[in-house]
């Protein structure tokens, strides 16, 4: 199987790289072995739902990826549904309220966002107007956070306003109880899951941009300030980290089962070889190497470096220039 990041090496920004439509085609069966090559999406990026995305990525791609292909940084969230199913939790980032949304499709169903507490109190964060009613993720639900405490804090996505949001998280983990506006102390007061870790992306712009990771930064040295230095525990999804590596697996034992029901996944896992193609080497070419997949780095994001180089820190298997040297290399070593 053939795991693809997205940004930086199919596309970048909202442009498709046609390296990346002809490398689609061969995996569908446009190769010498007239062989449909299993693949999957693997990306950093979220804020949208993974039909959402898997749509997004066929209109641009010309290729129909199904939304069972697609694997956000949040998606492993999902496995966190069943512990806070009916927990009241601050879901941050994304645009508007869609996030909350996403959330609330995984199975949360008590959430609320940095814009409802603003909305609630808007002296919590005085340099933005107070959201109207629409622009609510839940227009028909009052909440007092005084009195209704969080119990975790789940980062799906970019933040749009980081000031606001810094704030509103902060307030959430050093509050006693987790209820706004109550005392500080200098301890975690709830758990803090994170979705990608990624500091720098690649889009249209000439060098890379500010990503998620970016955030994370801020926020950890805003608690170590704010705190004196007390410890800030946080679960990080999105790659590098294992469990995204861990849900693709899973996801591939489906893709196939569903292709051949007798499949015995045992041996299936034994004998599969997975090979991960992508352009930042923190996050695409550490991870693959960390779960014993075969790492393939492009040319066209993060990673630009010359012939004949390779990242010193994280090395790839291959290094190549762009998406469809790495499909024709794959497919000829198999």
């Amino acid at each position: 199987a053939v795991a693809f990041d997205i940004d930086g090496v199919l596309v970048r920004g909202k442009h498709a790289l046609d390296e990346g439509r002809r490398a689609l085609r061969i995996l569908n069966g446009d190769n010498a072995l007239n062989k449909r090559i299993p693949f999957v999406l693997m990306t950093n990026g979220g804020g949208v739902s993974e039909a959402s995305k898997a749509a997004d990525i066929s209109r641009l791609m010309g290729v129909e990826i199904d939304a069972r292909q697609v694997v956000l940084s949040h998606s492993p969230m999902q496995g966190l549904a069943a512990r806070y199913s009916n927990d009241h939790v601050l879901v941050v980032g994304g645009s508007g309220h869609r996030c909350a949304d996403i959330a609330r499709a995984y199975g949360f169903r008590n959430v609320s966002t940095p814009n409802d507490v603003v909305a609630w109190r808007p002296s919590a964060w005085q340099f933005m107007r107070p959201p109207e009613g629409c622009q609510l993720s839940d227009p028909g639900l009052v909440r007092d956070y005084a009195r209704d405490p969080f119990r975790a804090v789940m980062m799906l996505h970019d933040s749009f306003d980081f000031g606001r949001d810094l704030q509103i998280v902060t307030d959430v983990l050093r509050s006693r109880d987790a209820t706004l506006g109550a005392e500080f102390i200098n301890k975690q007061s709830v758990p803090l899951y994170l979705s990608n870790a990624d500091l720098i992306f690649s889009n249209e712009y000439p060098q890379p941009r500010f990503a998620q990771g970016a955030f994370h930064v801020c926020l950890r040295a805003m608690w170590d300030a704010l705190t004196g230095g007390a410890p800030l525990e946080h679960t990080r999804f999105g790659k590098p980290f294992t469990v995204q590596y861990d849900f693709v697996e899973r996801l591939l034992d489906q893709l196939a089962l569903r292709a051949v029901p007798s499949t015995d996944v045992a041996q299936l896992r034994n004998e599969r070889r997975v090979y991960a193609i992508g352009d930042n080497p923190a996050a695409d070419i550490a991870g693959a190497n960390g779960a014993g997949w075969t790492s393939v780095l492009v040319r066209t994001g993060v990673f630009n470096g010359g012939p004949g180089t390779n990242d010193p820190a994280n090395p790839a298997t291959m290094v190549v220039n762009h998406v469809e040297d790495a499909v024709g290399w794959i497919v000829a070593a198999e």
